[in-house]
């Protein structure tokens, strides 16, 4: 008997024990039990939709490649335009944002000697052109750009300069700053040295033949020299034949043109807040890409689960506070769309609850990160568990760097958030001719969009606000 009453009472605290974290996980203090379901509801239906395959295989097959002052990039606008009506966003508008237009016609490179052979090569954004034969210099070999900043003056004296720095593969991408300083300044040390040519190896991870482009910059009162990328496979080559110890010539040949100053357009849209409509949950991604691919990756994925994710937000009616997506203009170029939006929005920017960007290719979610107040960090708390049965893990240093284009509302204290992509192989295509619809995995799209829409309804139709830091 007492055996069977220890079993009774051990079977009824197990059973309180097993039904207290239930009733704790479905308490909120900012949602009520129904719209909680209705973030189940979103998240089902946003699993199984093509809204975002169908938005971005329009862009990259209607459009194509959107580099800024392109007709590409004109017609990137119109079509951003007519999606946004077409959806049934309530506000639809364009802001302008002018950038130094920069346009390319050719490039080519070759091995003249030892070993004569082609080179696959591609111009770095505002490079100069060579002369119509190109320039033909010997190649002087550099592991990074510290080691050529601290050689000797005049060492690359008559030569072109070859940056060799291999990237580094990671999922959160943290081997791109590293190596995109190289591509930003190289040149301008290049030519500080002496050289009349610069070339890196690809900021990229890929063992394929394709040279990544990306923007590079000049510097006032120093001799401008053409800036080029070559593809991974070509400087593991042209490393082996410098290595050899003969003197190594190459032949580059780029024709480009900075053409002053472009103009194109933020395009906009808004589903309108019901009680608080000047408050808003700002998402979105950039609508230019370079020229090389179609832009599927960058950005053409990241629009195109933001305007989907914003739809999916609103399948319950009207939030209580505005969603706005953001396709910013001429990110490539330098990020000049998004300053214009702050410079545009500056005294409205105080009104964004939460921000966030998808510009890191098409692959599953994996992190959630903030950048809050200490007093909104419950909130987070309630998105984070929601985004959890996506299998996405909450990052809680309250720390989130966001996407690039909201760079410029960091000023402003913005709450910022991070929903961040595996970008394990994001950097085997990144700016290059690669960068197509086929690395666009349906699946994997879906998993963003319905990320994206519980973190907008959630951050739209809490009961409190999410206050910057």
């Amino acid at each position: 008997m007492k055996k069977r009453l220890t079993s009774v009472i051990s079977t009824l605290i197990l059973a309180s024990l097993s039904f207290t974290p239930v009733q704790a996980q479905s308490k909120s203090d900012n949602f009520s039990a129904v719209q909680l379901s209705h973030v189940k509801e979103i998240k089902r239906q946003a699993l199984q939709s093509n809204l975002a395959w169908d938005l971005v295989e329009s862009l990259t097959t209607e459009v194509g490649p959107r580099m800024p002052g392109t007709p590409g990039d004109e017609a990137g606008v119109a079509w951003a335009v007519a999606k946004f009506k077409s959806m049934g966003f309530d506000k639809v508008w364009t802001e302008p944002a002018t950038f130094p237009k920069w346009i390319r016609y050719s490039e080519s490179a070759s091995v003249v000697s030892p070993s004569p052979q082609t080179l696959h090569i591609t111009a770095l954004g505002n490079s100069i052109s060579t002369p119509k034969e190109g320039i033909e210099a010997q190649v002087i070999e550099f592991e990074n750009l510290a080691e050529l900043e601290s050689a000797p003056d005049h060492v690359a004296k008559g030569k072109i300069v070859f940056i060799n720095y291999r990237m580094d593969r990671d999922r959160d991408g943290n081997g791109y700053g590293p190596a995109v300083k190289a591509r930003s300044r190289g040149a301008v040390v290049a030519a500080q040295k002496g050289a009349v040519g610069y070339v890196m190896r690809s900021v990229s991870t890929a063992t394929h033949r394709f040279a990544h482009t990306g923007g590079s910059h000049y510097k006032e009162g120093v001799t401008k020299i053409v800036s080029s990328a070559i593809s991974n496979a070509d400087a593991d080559q042209l490393h082996r034949l410098v290595a050899l110890g003969n003197p190594v010539t190459i032949n580059i040949n780029v024709q480009a043109k900075s053409m002053g100053e472009g103009t194109s357009y933020n395009v906009i849209g808004e589903f309108t807040g019901s009680e608080f409509p000047k408050e808003h949950v700002l998402i979105g991604g950039h609508l230019d890409s370079w020229d090389l691919g179609t832009g599927a990756l960058d950005d053409g994925a990241g629009i195109a689960i933001t305007m989907a994710a914003a739809k999916f937000a609103t399948l319950k009616g009207r939030p209580k506070r505005s969603i706005r997506v953001v396709l910013f203009a001429a990110e490539e170029f330098g990020l000049w769309g998004a300053k214009a939006y702050a410079k545009a929005n500056e005294k409205t920017l105080s009104n964004i609850v939460a921000a966030a960007e998808s510009d890191f290719g098409a692959d599953k979610i994996w992190a959630f990160e903030s950048n809050v107040h200490e007093s909104s960090l419950p909130l987070v708390n309630e998105i984070a568990a929601m985004l959890k049965p996506l299998n996405v893990e909450y990052i809680a240093n309250n720390a989130a760097r966001n996407g690039p284009d909201l760079i410029p509302l960091r000023p402003f204290k913005v709450p910022a958030f991070a929903l961040s992509q595996d970008g394990t192989d994001y950097f085997d295509y990144h700016h290059t001719a690669d960068d197509t619809l086929d690395k666009v995995d349906p699946e994997k799209l879906r998993h963003n969009v319905a990320s994206y829409a519980i973190f907008a309804y959630m951050a739209a139709n809490a009961n409190t606000r999410i206050i910057g830091k």
